[in-house]
């Protein structure tokens, strides 16, 4: 009997809810740098918007999706309860920090380094908490 070959699975999209779609991809294209993978109209005033981080490749997006009622648009800018809900992995940490910094992105957090490599938290326009990480295994392989 043959062995089973292992499935492969990823994440494909996480969703982020936002309070208006233009505002949102605006702040990520033009802010972080992200690139607008997708914006299909679905009708009745609902849009798929996909951005990723350049050289994703076939990582995960983000799914912006916009805030339909109440309890949707509270949760605006506090999808994680406050807490560091996003990870944005860099080969280049000084570089990018520095140029999201020149961009405006409100750091919460200085630079540190830690074991792993360096961290700074950052807010996106809502107020959800980033990391901008970069590990030390990336640098050693970018050096």
């Amino acid at each position: 009997m043959a062995t089973p070959r292992p499935t492969r699975q990823s994440i494909g999209s996480v969703t982020v809810v936002v309070r208006d779609y233009d505002e949102a991809i605006d702040w990520y294209t033009r802010v972080l740098g992200f690139l607008l993978l997708e914006d299909t109209d679905l009708g009745h005033g609902k849009r798929w918007v996909r951005v990723a981080p350049v050289g994703t490749d076939d990582g995960c997006a983000l799914l912006l999706a916009l805030a339909s009622d109440d309890a949707q648009r509270r949760c605006v800018g506090a999808q994680t309860g406050g807490r560091v809900g996003f990870f944005l992995h860099t080969s280049d940490f000084a570089r990018d920090f520095a140029a999201l910094d020149a961009r405006g992105v409100r750091f919460t957090q200085a630079p540190r380094h830690e074991s792993y490599g360096s961290v700074a938290v950052f807010e996106d326009l809502y107020g959800n908490r980033w990391d901008l990480l970069g590990l030390k295994e990336d640098a050693d392989d970018a050096g």
